[in-house]
């Protein structure tokens, strides 16, 4: 029985991650990416501390093209700062904060479904 999900052409698939970087469809990435259904970003976040109101920028305008939005915050979940989390809205942009590990199962499950997510995944080692 074949278990592999099935993605659609040109839909990005998480395959790994660890060791300071990710395996997005067949590419190594080093360091933290945001993943779109489309395509990978690198992203200039090397921990949760480093997570800002202008952490998200290279997604502002994308907002309609999001539903969901995962933020993989590295080793352990991490809570938004109410502060953090306004601005974040203020640009349209909700965030849902996971461990990295799970942003990315998360990303696969829903590409799977055809949904509209994104994920921004600090890398972990």
């Amino acid at each position: 029985m074949e278990i592999t999900p099935r993605v659609a052409p040109g839909r990005m698939l998480i395959e790994g991650y660890g060791e300071g970087g990710f395996q997005v469809s067949g590419e190594r990435y080093q360091g933290s990416v945001i993943v779109l259904p489309e395509a990978v970003l690198p992203w200039d976040v090397a921990d949760f501390a480093a997570f800002g109101p202008d952490s998200l920028a290279p997604l502002v305008g994308r907002q309609d093209e999001i539903d969901v939005l995962l933020l993989g915050c590295g080793p352990q979940i991490a809570l938004l700062p109410r502060a953090l989390r306004s601005s974040l809205h203020d640009q349209g942009l909700m965030p849902e904060p996971m461990d990295t590990g799970a942003a990315c199962r998360t990303f696969n499950v829903l590409i799977t479904e055809d949904r509209r997510v994104a994920a921004a995944l600090i890398a972990v080692s």
